[in-house]
């Protein structure tokens, strides 16, 4: 993680805080009071800014680390508050289980389904195949797409055996979130969960 700009704290000591607030379902109190037994003396109030500048050029960071992505993408969304608003959580991840993307979205439906495909596509290149539930809105968003026609699309039950992957992602985002009591606006809580998401495979 790079930045042009001086700071108090040098950004090994700000990536490390970082991916601790991350990586553990920990408070920015526990987080602080962990630093300290290092000798950092570093505010919880602290984090927060920390969290706003340099959580999406980690995200960046990690994302240009990481090896091929898999042929097979599987996608589920989950339904999540923020602001006391319900929103979907919508992820992809590879037949390793390592994930492809987040997205945060207020809605369910092919418009968001295909926003999705669109931000994947712009990063990967086209897979062999998509799994995805029985929410019919992936089956309308990848016919609306040309370049995925060609793609082998597997429906399956929400508790099929082959879309754990995808589902066993979701948890450490659900114990995250219940930790650090909910969240409050969405671009936040998207630069969040799409560093969480790299950082629990990191």
């Amino acid at each position: 993680m790079t930045d042009r700009y001086r700071h108090r704290f040098p950004l090994s000591v700000i990536g490390y805080a970082l991916r601790l607030y991350h990586r553990f379902p920990l408070s920015q109190r526990d987080v602080q009071e962990l630093l300290h037994e290092r000798g950092i003396q570093v505010s919880h109030e602290t984090l927060r800014p920390w969290n706003i500048k340099f959580a999406p050029l980690l995200t960046e960071e990690l994302r240009h680390r990481e090896p091929r992505r898999g042929s097979r993408w599987y996608l589920d969304e989950v339904y999540v508050e923020v602001g006391g608003q319900k929103h979907w959580l919508w992820r992809a991840v590879d037949d390793d289980g390592a994930v492809l993307d987040i997205l945060l979205q207020e809605h369910r439906d092919t418009r968001a389904a295909r926003s999705f495909f669109v931000r994947l596509l712009g990063e990967y290149d086209v897979p062999e195949a998509i799994h995805t539930d029985k929410l019919w809105s992936y089956g309308t968003a990848i016919r609306a797409l040309p370049v995925l026609h060609a793609v082998e699309h597997v429906q399956v039950v929400s508790a099929a055996r082959c879309n754990n992957l995808v589902e066993q992602s979701h948890r450490p985002t659900r114990q995250q979130q219940r930790s650090q009591l909910g969240s409050k606006r969405r671009q936040r809580t998207q630069e969040f969960l799409a560093l969480h998401a790299r950082v629990v495979r990191d």
